[in-house]
C-alpha cells in the first residue's frame, strides 16, 4: 500500500491536523536542507580553505571524505535507533551536534581540527536525516497529503545541492569561507526549536525491542569501510590497486557477517524481512543508481563549465539554477497530481527517461560551447526529470513499510543514496580522468581530451540511470506497485 493511514494514524509522531502539520513538514525540511547545502557549499569553498589551512591537494579530499565516511556509515544505524528511541529525539539530538560541529569547522584554525570537525558533522548529519522520511509518513497518512509533502521533502532532498553552489561562492567570495559553517548556527537554534515545538515526541520501541550491539557495529563497520574505500584508495589508488581490493573485501565479509547476524538474531538491528517488499528492495536499488549518475553528473558538469567555459564559482551556482528551479515547481506543484493520477510508478518511469536523455545531449556539449545551446536545455530536462521521478521515488521506498519499521527504512533509502551518490562519483570521475589521459597521451589537444572524458563519463552516467528505468519497469511492476496504482485512483474518485 501506498500509504497505510489506520496503522500510521496510530503512530505517535502525528501532530494533530491541518496548519501545524504543514509546519512541522517544513521545520524537517529545513533540517534537511542545512544537511544537503552543506555538501555543495564546502565543495565551492575547497580552493580557499586549501589556501587559508595550507591542505595539499591530496589532504584537501579528507575536508569532503571524513564527512562521507561518517554520513554514509551511520545513516542506516540512525534511522534505527529513531525507530527505538524516538524519532524526534534522534532529529534533534542531530541538528544539535550538526550545529555544534559547524561552529567547530568555522572556529577552525589546522587542517586537523577541521577535518574532526567535519567527522563530527557527518554524524550530526546522518541522525538528522535518517528519519525524516519516517516521520514525514507517520505526519501524514491520508494518500494525497502524502504524496504533497513527499514532493516537498524530494525537492529539498533532491535540489537543495545546486542552491548550495550559489550560496557558497556568494559567501565565500563575499566573506569569508568561515561564514559557510557559521551560517549553519542561527540555523540550527531554530529549527532544533521549531521541532520541539511543533512535533509530538515519539516514545519509540525502546532499546528492550531492538537491540543488536553485534548488528550496529557490522554495519556501522561495512558502511565506513565501504564508503572510505570509494572516496580514498579506490578514487585515488585505482579500482584493481592492492589496498583497494582488500579493503573491498573486508566491506563484502562485514555485510555478510552482519546478514547471517540479522537472520539468527532475536531483536535484529535490521529486520531482513523488510526486504520482502519487492517495492522497497526496487526503489532503493533505483535510488542507488539514479544517485550514481545525477550526482556524479552535477561534479563532472559543475567541471565542465569550469575548465572548459571558463565559469567561477558564483556563475556556475547561477547557471545550475534552472534545474533548482524547475525541479522545485513539479516536486510542490504538481508530483502530488502525478502521484494522484497515475499511481508513483509510471511518474517514475517517466522522469528516469528524462534525465536518461538529459545525460545523452550532455555528451555533445563541445569544447567552445554554449551555455543556452549546449548546457541550459540538460540542466531544464534533469530539472524535469528529477522533479517528476524523486518524489514518487521516495514514496515508493516507504510503501508498505510498518509504523515501526519507518525509521529503518528512511535510514536505508538515504543510506543508498549516499553510497550511490559516492560509488558515482568515484567511477564516474575514475573513467572521465583515465579517457581524458589517454586521449592526451596520444597527442589530442588538452581542452579536448578533456571534454572528450566529460563526454564518456556523460554517456556513462546515461547508461547507469537507463539500467535504474529498466528496474522500475520489471522489479516494481508486480502486485505491490499495482497495488499503489489502484489504491491512489480509488482515493482519487472517492474524493
Amino acid at each position: 500500500m501506498y500509504a497505510t493511514t489506520e496503522s500510521l494514524a496510530t503512530t505517535p509522531a502525528v501532530q494533530g491536523s491541518g496548519r501545524s502539520r504543514w509546519l512541522a513538514l517544513y521545520t524537517l525540511c529545513a533540517g534537511m536542507l542545512m544537511i544537503v547545502l552543506d555538501v555543495t557549499v564546502v565543495n565551492v569553498a575547497l580552493p580557499a580553505i586549501q589556501d587559508d589551512l595550507g591542505f595539499t591537494s591530496s589532504s584537501l579530499a579528507w575536508v569532503v571524505n571524513a564527512y562521507l565516511i561518517a554520513f554514509g556509515g551511520l545513516l542506516l544505524l540512525a534511522g534505527r535507533l529513531g525507530d527505538l528511541l524516538g524519532r524526534r529525539n534522534i532529529f534533534v539530538a542531530g541538528l544539535a551536534l550538526f550545529t555544534a560541529a559547524s561552529v567547530w569547522c568555522g572556529l577552525a584554525g589546522s587542517q586537523e581540527m577541521l577535518v574532526a570537525a567535519r567527522f563530527l558533522q557527518g554524524v550530526g548529519g546522518a541522525l538528522t536525516s535518517a528519519v525524516i522520511l519516517g516521520m514525514i509518513v507517520t505526519l501524514f497518512p491520508e494518500p494525497r497529503e502524502q504524496a504533497k509533502a513527499i514532493g516537498v521533502y524530494a525537492f529539498v532532498a533532491s535540489a537543495g545541492g545546486s542552491i548550495g553552489l550559489l550560496a557558497g561562492g556568494v559567501l565565500t567570495q563575499a566573506i569569508s569561507w568561515h561564514w559557510i559553517f557559521f551560517i549553519n548556527l542561527p540555523i540550527g537554534i531554530a529549527t532544533a526549536w521549531l521541532a520541539i515545538r511543533l512535533i509530538d515526541k515519539d516514545k519509540g520501541l525502546g532499546m528492550g525491542r531492538g537491540t543488536d550491539v553485534p548488528g550496529a557495529v557490522l554495519i556501522t563497520a561495512a558502511l565506513m569501510v565501504g564508503v572510505f574505500t570509494i572516496v580514498s584508495p579506490a578514487a585515488e589508488l585505482g579500482w584493481t590497486a592492492p589496498r583497494t581490493i582488500a579493503l573491498g573485501a573486508l566491506t563484502l565479509t562485514l555485510l555478510a557477517c552482519f546478514v547471517v547476524r540479522e537472520s539468527t538474531a532475536a531483536n535484529p538491528l535490521v529486520p531482513l524481512r523488510i526486504f520482502r517488499s519487492r517495492t522497497l528492495t526496487g526503489a532503493n536499488l533505483v535510488q542507488a543508481l539514479s544517485s550514481s549518475g545525477m550526482f556524479g553528473i552535477f561534479f563532472l558538469g559543475s567541471l565542465y563549465l569550469q575548465r572548459v567555459l571558463g565559469y567561477d564559482a558564483l556563475e556556475i551556482g547561477l547557471a545550475f539554477l534552472p534545474t533548482t528551479l524547475v525541479m522545485g515547481l513539479l516536486s510542490v506543484r504538481y508530483s502530488e497530481k502525478l502521484v494522484m493520477r497515475f499511481g508513483p510508478r509510471r511518474p517514475l518511469i517517466a522522469g528516469l527517461s528524462l534525465i536518461v536523455i538529459g545525460l545523452v545531449l550532455f555528451t555533445q556539449a563541445p569544447v567552445g560551447g554554449s551555455y543556452v545551446v549546449h548546457v541550459l536545455p540538460v540542466l531544464i530536462l534533469l530539472g524535469l526529470g528529477g522533479g517528476i521521478c524523486f518524489p514518487a521515488l521516495m514514496g515508493l521506498s516507504m510503501a508498505d513499510v510498518k509504523p515501526e519499521d519507518a525509521g529503518l527504512a528512511s535510514g536505508l533509502i538515504g543510506t543508498t543514496a549516499e553510497v550511490g551518490a559516492a560509488l558515482g562519483l568515484a567511477v564516474l570521475a575514475t573513467l572521465s580522468a583515465t579517457r581524458t589521459e589517454s586521449l592526451a597521451t596520444a597527442g589530442k589537444p588538452a581542452l579536448d581530451a578533456l571534454t572528450s572524458g566529460f563526454h564518456f563519463s556523460f554517456a556513462v552516467a546515461a547508461a547507469i540511470v537507463a539500467a535504474a528505468v529498466v528496474i522500475a519497469c520489471t522489479l516494481m511492476r508486480p502486485k505491490a506497485a499495482e497495488s499503489v496504482e489502484v489504491e491512489t485512483t480509488e482515493v482519487l474518485e472517492a474524493a
